[in-house]
């Protein structure tokens, strides 16, 4: 019996591949003498660091970079095993996470740490870059970011702009002549599952300034202030990124990223599944198992465990996904390819216990699944 095992990371209590490497136990232990392929997956968001430089033989490289208050941290960024692609989770150094509940503001938020981890990619010789934008504290339409990689956002005495989504209504001009020459050798990847615009109802700031910080009356002003940066980017950089689906990613880092860098946005499942070639993979496998944290309905919009049933439903293989929890309309799943989904909880627990024993619950469930798996149909008595 051949099976793949090609899970996402359970946030915040195992990666992707010490998730894969408790299944793959579980297994064992009913199917010794099965072919186990571990090919630890994500969909751009956390942990797609870790993933891609676990299932490529990368390396994880640490660095001091600003948060999205400037301050000093420790971020960090993957050099896969090519030595040619970097990964970056925009959110180790811009991230809201990085913030306390009452330092939330995207008026003075910025991506400078973002931008730094894109010039250490450079500094590495990477020719591509993935970066993922989930999980942003900002709302600067990038301007940190390229700032951080040489561009000067210059107000009208020549100086430059205050950081923030706040400094932006003061731009009148931009020079990209100091742009890291880098930039124009280097293929820029975004992992990015959303569509909405810059600007509007449904762009960066009306849809997710309130997340971060922003009462009503600011996010109208940061709204108008992505709309003034995007003209003056289509004047001085001929980049029309207004209405473009993906540019208010981010809080704007989306259009940022392609106005600066040419950047192509791409979902972030389809850009890891090319990396670790997860089709040639799967082909001639009996059975898949995949999963996440929580599965729910929003699972079907991008997340892993959705994109590896649609690969394996190619092939005709049954899917298995397995969840710390079923959430709310998770089971429209069975019609998107999932033939089987199970909380891997075998009792009632709190979160931290849930956390701490998620490998030995994911272990104890592959090897239950395989058994009933294993057993043969005896019918139906009567």
């Amino acid at each position: 019996m051949r099976i793949v095992v090609a899970p996402d990371s359970f946030k915040e209590s195992l990666s992707a591949n010490e998730v894969a490497l408790s299944i793959e136990k579980g297994i064992y232990k009913v199917f010794p003498e099965a072919e186990v392929t571990l090919i630890p997956m994500a969909d751009g968001g956390e942990g797609t660091v870790q993933s891609l430089v676990d299932a490529t033989g990368g390396q994880v490289i640490k660095l001091t970079v600003k948060d999205p208050l400037m301050r000093d941290i420790e971020g960090f960024l993957g050099i896969l095993g090519d030595k040619e692609t970097a990964v970056i989770e925009m959110a180790a150094a811009s991230g809201l996470d990085l913030l306390k509940e009452g330092e939330k503001d995207p008026w003075v938020t910025t991506t400078f740490g973002t931008g730094q981890l894109i010039k250490k990619a450079l500094e590495s010789g990477s020719k591509k870059i993935i970066i993922g934008i989930g999980g942003s504290a900002t709302n600067d339409g990038g301007a940190g970011m390229a700032e951080a990689l040489g561009v000067k956002l210059l107000d009208s005495q020549g100086n430059q702009i205050i950081r923030g989504g706040g400094g932006l209504k003061e731009l009148t001009s931009i020079d990209s002549s100091g742009l890291d020459p880098g930039i124009s050798r280097a293929q820029i990847l975004v992992a990015c599952d959303v569509n909405n615009p810059l600007v509007g109802e449904n762009g960066a700031s009306q849809v997710y300034g309130p997340q971060k910080g922003a009462d009503k009356k600011k996010v109208g002003a940061l709204d108008e202030n992505l709309k003034h940066f995007a003209s003056i980017i289509k004047r001085d950089l001929d980049k029309d990124i207004l209405e473009v689906p993906g540019s208010g990613a981010a809080g704007g880092l989306g259009g940022g990223l392609m106005a600066f860098l040419n950047a192509q946005l791409k979902p972030g499942f389809e850009i890891i599944k090319e990396i670790v070639d997860l089709e040639q993979k799967m082909k001639g496998a009996d059975l898949v198992i995949t999963g996440e944290g929580r599965i729910d309905f929003q699972t079907q919009f991008g997340k892993t465990p959705f994109g590896v049933a649609q690969v394996a439903g190619k092939f005709g293989i049954p899917v298995i996904a397995l969840a710390g929890t079923l959430g709310d309309g998770h089971q429209v799943l069975y019609e998107q390819g999932i033939d089987a989904m199970f909380s891997i909880l075998d009792r009632p627990m709190d979160l931290r216990s849930a956390k701490k024993d998620a490998p030995l619950l994911l272990k104890n469930t592959a090897e239950r699944i395989m058994r009933l798996y294993r057993t043969p149909p005896k019918g139906i008595r009567g």
